[in-house]
């Protein structure tokens, strides 16, 4: 098939999270005899994006290297939408797709909008109904969701919020997440760590809580509760030690290095490459997170989720079991995590419930869902349903 009766299809990305969940896709539509795949990164996360760009060997063939010193929300918007523009001119795409939730993938459908390009949603659907909860994730997608013209959802639950949505049935493809292919692919029972102290840490004889917290809603206070109850956990429990890979913004660094640098059992280290956080997670007792990936990530490594925050787009899990929520406030946090050290049919429960989020075939469906989408294909492809 010559180039120009391939579909051009411009991936989008900027974030760590980004990357992760479209590098399997993006590898997939580069494998695709009938898709002409193109790849542009805003870099609103510069190394940490280039961390996974480098395990899933993947080069853009655009940059717009956005990122500067305390950037802000705004900024991040108008370069990545400025910079898209003009990506969007050069390439001429047949689709554009962007992921999730982040203040790129916003812009990024903005740009699309204004091109008059079809735009398509992995992981569309997810909703808390609270704009600010989390910030300033769920409007970000909700502005997607408007603009897209297909959506990948990855549960029957996010195409059903859709739907209430006035979405169009027929544009909704229920997929699984891609976050699941990606794990899949980094987990390894030989994985070697590349970070120092966890290539000599005692897993075995330890009880080890992965923990993750960095989201904007959790600022001042809400950091404050959660560092606390995770203080509380350190002291109260002699086998458990906590591993926290700190996010590199200024405000989360100074709050977790004023709080929790001085407890011998609570190891603040740099943010880990993907494959070294998913191993860590695989040899772990539990998770403490406020991250959206985790929350999918974790179930597949059968460890308890406890959530940190007071709510959460990916009520899949609760209802499955694999996530409890903890909220931001120290008590809960604590009796949610104290209750998972302490009862052990609680515990195996957790571990042995079905992750709801994926089969690590999310991006095949999704290929198989523009394909179709596009005419090349007269069957439309399996639903994923837990």
């Amino acid at each position: 098939m010559s180039k120009a009766d391939k579909i051009k299809i411009l991936c989008v990305f900027g974030t760590r999270p980004e990357a992760v969940k479209m590098a399997p896709l993006v590898k997939a539509l580069q494998a695709s005899d009938v898709v002409d795949c193109v790849v542009c990164v805003s870099a609103q996360h510069r190394e940490m994006l280039d961390m996974v760009l480098d395990i899933f060997d993947i080069i853009p063939n655009y940059d717009l290297d956005i990122m500067t010193k305390n950037q802000d929300l705004a900024q991040i918007t108008t370069k990545t939408l400025n910079g898209l523009m003009d990506v969007i001119g050069d390439v001429m795409p047949d689709l554009m797709l962007v992921h999730g939730d982040t203040t790129t993938t916003m812009a990024a459908s903005l740009a699309a909008y204004y091109a008059k390009v079809r735009l398509g949603h992995i992981e569309a659907g997810l909703r808390t109904h609270n704009k600010f909860a989390p910030y300033p994730e769920e409007l970000n997608r909700r502005i997607v969701g408007v603009c897209a013209d297909i959506h990948f959802a990855p549960t029957i639950t996010a195409r059903d919020n859709l739907l209430a949505e006035n979405v169009r049935a027929g544009s909704i493809f229920v997929t699984g997440n891609t976050e699941i292919d990606a794990v899949a692919f980094v987990t390894k029972d030989d994985h070697k760590f590349k970070n120092d102290m966890l290539k000599n840490f005692d897993f075995a004889g330890k009880r080890v809580i992965t923990m993750t917290a960095h989201r904007r809603e959790n600022y001042g206070k809400p950091f404050e509760n959660i560092f606390n109850a995770v203080l509380r956990i350190a002291d109260d429990f002699d086998d458990v030690e906590v591993v926290y890979p700190v996010h590199p913004s200024p405000v989360v660094q100074g709050s977790a290095q004023k709080m929790l640098s001085n407890h011998p059992k609570v190891h603040l280290i740099d943010p880990l490459d993907v494959d070294d956080l998913q191993n860590l997670m695989a040899r772990s007792h539990l998770v403490l997170t406020d991250s959206g990936a985790l929350q999918e990530g974790a179930p597949y490594h059968n460890k308890p989720v406890v959530v940190l925050r007071e709510v959460t787009e990916r009520p899949e899990g609760l209802a499955a079991g694999c996530l409890v929520l903890g909220g931001v406030d120290e008590q809960t946090i604590y009796i949610a995590t104290a209750r998972l050290l302490n009862n052990d049919v609680m515990y195996s429960d957790m571990c042995n419930a079905k992750n709801p989020f994926g089969d690590g075939l999310a991006s095949q469906r999704i290929l198989e869902s523009i394909l179709y989408y596009f005419g090349r294909t007269s069957q439309k492809p399996n639903e994923f349903n837990t």
